[in-house]
């Protein structure tokens, strides 16, 4: 049988897939359209690996077999989803705000003893706080943690022996707090931490010290679950938190401490001792920058604000002064500051007082609260 050359006029562009029989000869690669490769790598990929090839792009791990898709393709902010058999995604750590920072509850010089309001003020220009909503019960001494969407405020007092309820409320919608949960232990003078999925409260007293670490998720409203201890029973400490521990600095134990220990995120289990600060102290308010935690101010009533690294286990350094020396205080942290609100002095304070992460420096007074108190729950958005 005579072989007859097809030209492209004789191909018909309609033609069914199931009239195509037989091995199709090799074609240009460069033709085909539709495909995206997967991005072979010896590491995992990171926030910062921005994808030419956007959403959707594959990620595969060689050396730990996992794969991950990029579920959002923001520059430097890059979300990369674990869809392999392990856990773990990549994504921006969510902890610092950006937007607003929050001071929940706190002990009110005169009657009532504790407040119900929950205020906030600007991370992005200094001004004062504002009403914006209520918690569902009076309390102060109470931790604070914060999701990606949610405020949650944690134990506290209005009269022993304490509270054991987890309050939330919007970052997106001023309002009301609801009651989600509770704590496995009643108990004041507790700190709070924040991981990406979970929030942690951690020692405390309710007339008796505490050595609880307790998480309860993001995901659902629950009650905490009993997850660790601390390297001894301590209350009034502070709360800080990294990419993957929580922190806990200072606190009363039966005298003051200046103990820095740390429990891991990944797994559950108890706190190890890996540091101290300058001074022992109780009360100190809590901040973290992506690098550093940092302790200010503090009872019996200090300045100081002091930092340490997160990349090893190191003591603390004084890197500068708040405005008012002051104990009985709270935390807020943004991406580039840390601010100390409220507090103790020879009286209440209102005093919102903000440092730098990018250089070590004294505070300055940028605003009020909306009331003098002490020890409200610090969160941010």
């Amino acid at each position: 049988m005579p072989l007859t050359q097809v030209s492209d006029n004789m191909i018909d562009t309609g033609i069914a897939s199931s009239k195509v029989t037989g091995a199709l000869a090799a074609v240009d690669g460069s033709a085909l359209t539709g495909l995206s490769a997967i991005t072979k790598s010896a590491s995992d990929p990171a926030i910062d690996t921005n994808p030419s090839g956007g959403l959707g792009t594959v990620w595969a791990n060689q050396s730990s077999g996992e794969m991950f898709v990029c579920t959002d393709a923001t520059t430097n902010e890059n979300v990369w989803t674990n869809v392999g058999a392990g856990t773990g995604d990549v994504q921006p750590w969510g902890f610092p705000g950006t937007i607003s920072g929050y001071n929940a509850g706190g002990a009110l010089q005169g009657s009532p003893p504790s407040s119900v309001v929950i205020e906030k003020f600007s991370l992005t220009s200094d001004a004062n706080a504002t009403d914006v909503g209520d918690l569902t019960t009076q309390r102060g001494n109470c931790a604070g943690q914060s999701s990606t969407t949610h405020g949650y405020t944690a134990g506290g007092i209005n009269g022993p022996p304490g509270v054991n309820v987890i309050d939330k409320f919007s970052f997106t919608v001023d309002g009301n707090a609801t009651d989600v949960g509770d704590l496995t232990v009643t108990r004041y003078g507790v700190a709070g931490q924040s991981s990406t999925t979970h929030g942690y409260t951690s020692g405390g007293s309710d007339g008796a010290l505490k050595n609880v670490i307790d998480k309860f998720t993001f995901a659902a409203d629950a009650d905490a679950t009993d997850v660790g201890d601390l390297t001894t029973a301590k209350s009034n400490i502070a709360g800080i938190t990294s990419t993957t521990h929580g922190y806990i600095g200072a606190g009363y134990t039966g005298s003051n401490t200046n103990v820095i220990e740390k429990f891991s995120f990944s797994v559950d289990g108890n706190s190890t001792d890996v540091g101290d600060m300058t001074t022992s102290r109780t009360t100190p308010a809590g901040q973290s920058s992506s690098t550093h935690g940092y302790l200010s101010g503090g009872h019996p009533n200090v300045n100081i604000i002091e930092k340490f690294t997160f990349a090893v286990d190191a003591n603390a350094t004084d890197v500068g002064d708040l405005t008012v020396a002051r104990g009985y205080t709270t935390g807020v942290s943004s991406v580039t500051h840390g601010y100390t609100t409220a507090g103790d002095s020879s009286s209440y304070l209102n005093v919102i007082d903000k440092f730098t992460f990018a250089v070590d420096a004294n505070a300055t007074d940028v605003g009020d609260l909306t009331v003098n108190k002490y020890l409200p729950a610090g969160t941010q958005y």
